[in-house]
């Protein structure tokens, strides 16, 4: 539709049309069973406003998209499109390792290739809009929406934004989906990890740290922005003028989408920030959220704030117009359908060839944390059994939380993909335990009794699993065990305290290490684990992630050596809850542990746990050893803005399997008018490497990597002396020293 079009429908709109676009309700509201009144009761809006709505949540499927399209479009003076928007957050169908776990790769490019194919299933399937990515900076384990972050570093986290925004707009307008970014903002430095918590930081550090991967993702293109739940510094963000209005829109200059998150405006309300829904609605509209997500405020309130003349009509005319942009964008005006049909659908959704990439990626995600005496890669030619134990064995709940629309039955489990390497007489297997077994924790969660049953076993039965795995462990000559957290321990209110494994696991991961036989731990988590006690036990740890609907295949991949891994993890392990949160690009203090010379006592450490993580940000091995050597300048001096330094670094593969080494370029600003970190990530090279092969790999030390928010929040750069750093994980010690002029 032309502009001069649409802009005459929207003055064409009375107030009641114009408030309706502004309203996102859920499917139930529109379901073909005739029980929309009690939705629309429980909510407490009027049948006119569901009939007005201008955006549909999580329904995906064309056939349904089409019929509650139809139904909206029929006998209406002004039959707009509704736009249906779900949380595709890291796969429709065909499902991808958990964000956290797309982190882990180091390769934006590949994870922009499955996100364009997740955006091809969603738009057959006849969603518009995606709420993803999720590019909250995460550095407390405790916080269960890890999962949905690709990590703690900013740079990092950054480059994902940016491929994963692209990935899903890449074929805009024709194909594709619209991305929608959140949780603007610094919703991932909530206190206590603790879900819908407050976010309390200096301007200085927000801007550093929290807001570049944001800023990257609005200059990739996003079409729309999602408010966090959290308070920023006292403000609730869905009523932040500062946040929203001054930084989003003024500073950065987006013109799209603001769209609260669920119920988070009446929320305001819960916050203490507003006396009352009708209060909330201005304070939203004040801070130019467009569109009310579920609930009652909008549809209720801002009638009357205009008609008391509390709230400018213009302000929702702006919003309804960028609400208007965006369908007229997507072409909704000419095919409210945009293509999407039942048979379209079957073509595009778990193809062969998705399948494919997904194993790939999900390859890509795994992180080998440990790897005593080289057992791995198995060999499957060996005559040796190996025992596959654990309740993942043979468990389709690969997927994670926020696979809402993905088909479990369509999971490879890790039993089916050994099967793929290990004849019968080779493979044993046995459930051992359940994932989870504690009910009270179950039922704080909200589960029925019912639910909980199908979680946990009986006693006797419990007992006839455990035997049963130490039967097949006696057999075996080599023990994976395949344990890790439960689906619903991780994800949106998964906030947890203790991040071991669940003791029942423990438990019976003692009785197999009184075996004394290798133990190879294949984790799945939606987070860092804590795995300190156990580690010393284990003779290898792979880090798995929930790996998604290929994630068999790729764990066996690794396993028996088809794939040599390369990821490398996004976010640090912790030793100890004690440390969270814990990261690796900390401030040095007046009494560091590395530099002070005071007594060992009066330094700023812990009594009774170590400073550093049990394993580092950046850090993961593979069947290869790489040598770091001869880290050389092309010059100690950078002369002015314009001047670049190229740091070169030789590799060499010292072994006989052919690798992908994914090499880290770090910066420390020694001196500076705002203190800087101790290491800062810069950059990152991954480098394919065959057997014995040697490379020398450079990396452009640009002006713009030395820039620092300054006393006065601005971007700005001082001159001094400056470290950098190469090697393959944030630990590295090889550096060399430049200054700038």
């Amino acid at each position: 539709m032309e502009e001069r079009k649409l802009r005459e429908l929207l003055n064409s709109l009375n107030l009641d049309e114009k408030i309706g676009q502004l309203i996102q309700l859920s499917g139930e509201f529109f379901s073909a069973k005739d029980v929309s009144l009690g939705p629309q009761k429980k909510l407490g809006i009027t049948k006119e406003m569901v009939d007005l709505c201008g955006s549909v949540m999580n329904v995906v499927g064309a056939k349904e998209t089409h019929r509650i399209q139809d139904a909206n479009l029929k006998n209406k003076k002004h039959p707009i499109p509704l736009i249906f928007m779900s949380d595709i957050i890291y796969g429709l169908k065909t499902v991808y390792p958990i964000p956290l776990g797309l982190g882990a790769t180091w390769d934006p490019d590949l994870i922009q290739k499955a996100y364009r194919n997740t955006a091809e299933e969603a738009y057959a399937s006849g969603n518009q809009v995606t709420f993803a990515p999720m590019i909250d900076l995460a550095r407390d384990a405790r916080w269960g929406r890890v999962l949905e972050s690709t990590g703690e570093d900013p740079y990092l986290n950054s480059r994902f934004a940016e491929s994963m925004v692209k990935g899903f707009q890449e074929d805009l307008p024709k194909y594709g989906i619209a991305s929608c970014i959140k949780h603007f903002a610094a919703y991932g430095a909530v206190e206590s990890g603790r879900e819908y918590n407050a976010t309390d930081m200096s301007e200085n550090r927000l801007r550093q740290y929290y807001l570049p991967s944001y800023k990257a993702a609005v200059d990739a293109g996003a079409k729309m922005v999602m408010s966090s739940f959290n308070t920023l510094n006292g403000v609730p963000v869905t009523g932040n003028k500062w946040i929203l209005k001054d930084i989003l829109r003024k500073e950065w200059n987006f013109d799209g989408i603001i769209i609260s998150d669920y119920a988070a405006i009446s929320e305001l309300v819960a916050h203490g920030f507003a006396q009352n829904n009708k209060q909330a609605s201005k304070l939203a509209m004040d801070a130019t959220v467009d569109i009310d997500m579920k609930s009652p405020c909008y549809a209720n309130e801002l009638k009357p704030l205009v008609t008391e003349g509390e709230l400018d009509e213009k302000k929702i005319d702006d919003a309804v117009w960028r609400v208007l942009k965006l369908k007229n964008e997507l072409g909704l005006f000419e095919d409210p359908y945009r293509g999407s049909s039942e048979e379209l659908e079957k073509k595009s959704v778990l193809t062969p060839e998705k399948r494919q990439l997904a194993r790939k990626v999900s390859t890509e995600a795994m992180v080998l944390l440990k790897n005593k005496n080289n057992i791995l890669p198995l060999n499957p030619k060996d005559d040796k059994k190996i025992a596959l134990i654990g309740p993942y064995e043979n468990e389709y709940e690969l997927l994670g939380l926020w696979a809402v629309h993905g088909d479990r039955k369509e999971t490879v489990t890790i039993k089916d993909g050994f099967k793929t390497y290990l004849s019968s007489d080779k493979l044993l297997t046995a459930k051992g335990t359940d994932i989870l077994r504690d009910k009270s924790m179950l039922k704080g969660m909200g589960l029925s009794e019912e639910q909980i049953e199908k979680i946990v076993s009986s006693d006797s039965v419990e007992k006839e699993n455990n035997n049963k795995a130490l039967e097949i462990a006696k057999k075996a000559d080599i023990i994976v065990f395949a344990g890790g957290e439960h689906t619903i321990e991780s994800g949106e209110a998964g906030s947890r305290g203790n991040l071991t494994l669940p003791d029942n696991q423990l438990q019976l991961l003692n009785k197999l290490f009184e075996l004394n036989k290798p133990i190879i731990l294949v984790n799945i988590s939606g987070r860092p684990m804590i795995l300190t006690d156990i580690e010393p036990k284990l003779t290898a740890i792979i880090q798995a992630w929930f790996p998604g609907t290929e994630g068999g295949n790729a764990i066996s991949d690794i396993i028996f050596g088809k794939a040599n891994p390369s990821g490398r993890l996004s976010m640090s392990f912790p030793y100890a809850v004690g440390q969270l949160p814990v990261y690796y690009s900390q401030f040095s203090t007046g009494r560091s542990v590395k530099t002070s010379t005071h007594s060992s006592r009066f330094m700023s450490k812990y009594l009774d746990i170590p400073n550093d993580p049990l394993y580092s940000f950046g850090y993961g091995l593979s069947y290869s050893k790489v040598s770091y050597d001869n880290l050389r300048l092309s010059s100690k001096e950078m002369n002015g803005e314009s001047d670049k330094i190229v740091a070169t670094i030789d590799l060499q593969n010292k072994s006989n399997v052919d690798t992908t080494e994914t090499i880290q370029l770090y910066l420390q600003d020694k001196f500076a008018s705002i203190v800087q970190p101790v290491k800062e990530l810069k950059g990152f090279k991954r480098v394919n490497l065959k057997a014995n092969e040697q490379k020398n790999v450079s990396f452009d030390i640009t002006s713009d990597m030395l820039k620092f928010y300054g006393p006065d929040n601005k971007l700005t750069i001082e001159p001094g002396e400056f470290n950098v750093f190469v090697g393959p994980n944030s630990d590295t010690d090889q550096y060399d020293s430049f200054e700038l002029k």
